[in-house]
């Protein structure tokens, strides 16, 4: 029986693509799924478009050379909103990108309030202007930006502590705001923060909705793919600074992941054995 299961490749950042995985490995869809991480350039909220611009797209297109997905999904929104269209014209498959979910998030609110949080870069952006001029028109949009909470993600997915403070700052920052005592709804621009979401909600002080962009861009995957049912499998996983990713690998081995490869620095980008993760 020929296998039909579709190759994708997830990049990120850092983990936070990994609430991104989750939704596409819970899909019901026929995928092998690889994952990188740029983790030595985290977080790339902080990054000036012209370094995200000179690094990400040659980074990813050297990854699909060596590892031939039909898919690539850029799981960062700060990438996405910057070198999308470049890591497009330098492919010739399909590439999926992250979309903060204003949209879905306006058509939820009652109050007519939504919160929006991201990283500073993200909340910044004109492409963010545009969204919320487009999809929330007659809604009020409270926007936080945090780069602090990616590096909580990464602490919780290490299986440390993530800390309070980041988490109350960002609370603090939508709820606290004029108007902000009436958010019902936050839309969570930042593929990091979903795996914050149930932090977050215990430290809000009101029951709101969190919603992302994983289930969306699973579907998203599975059209332009024609991907048929069946269940995912998982690969391999690669990171550009293999010491920060020893310290995560039990969030991936728990995800199914065995194969575990470092990235060179560029310009090679190439890809080599890191560890087993028997040996963590």
């Amino acid at each position: 029986m020929v296998n039909a299961a579709k190759r994708v490749l997830v990049f990120d950042s850092g983990v936070g693509g990994l609430s991104v995985f989750d939704a596409i490995a819970a899909s019901g869809r026929a995928f092998e799924l690889d994952y990188a991480a740029d983790n030595a350039w985290l977080p790339y909220g902080l990054k000036t478009d012209e370094q995200l611009r000179d690094r990400v797209p040659a980074l990813i297109a050297r990854l699909a050379e060596q590892w031939a997905p039909e898919a690539v999904v850029v799981a960062c929104n700060t990438a996405s909103t910057i070198v999308l269209e470049q890591v497009r014209a330098a492919l010739s498959i399909p590439v999926v990108g992250v979309v903060p979910p204003i949209k879905p998030a306006a058509a939820a609110t009652r109050t007519g309030i939504m919160g929006l949080l991201a990283t500073p870069a993200t909340v910044q952006r004109a492409y963010t202007d545009d969204l919320i001029a487009q999809f929330a028109g007659g809604k009020k949009v409270i926007r936080f930006g945090s780069a602090a909470l990616v590096e909580a993600a990464e602490r919780k997915l290490r299986g440390e502590d993530p800390g309070q403070s980041a988490i109350t700052e960002a609370v603090a920052g939508l709820f606290g705001a004029p108007g902000g005592a009436d958010i019902d709804v936050v839309a969570l621009a930042c593929t990091h923060f979903p795996l914050l979401a149930a932090e977050l909600a215990a430290a809000a002080p009101r029951p709101c909705l969190w919603m992302d962009s994983g289930e969306a861009i699973a579907r998203r995957l599975a059209h332009v793919l024609a991907a048929e049912e069946g269940a995912p499998s998982v690969r391999r996983a690669a990171f550009t600074s293999a010491d920060a990713a020893r310290a995560s690998l039990r969030a991936f081995e728990s995800r199914g992941f065995s194969d575990f490869s470092h990235i060179a620095e560029a310009p090679s980008f190439e890809v080599a054995p890191l560890l087993r993760a028997t040996s963590v």
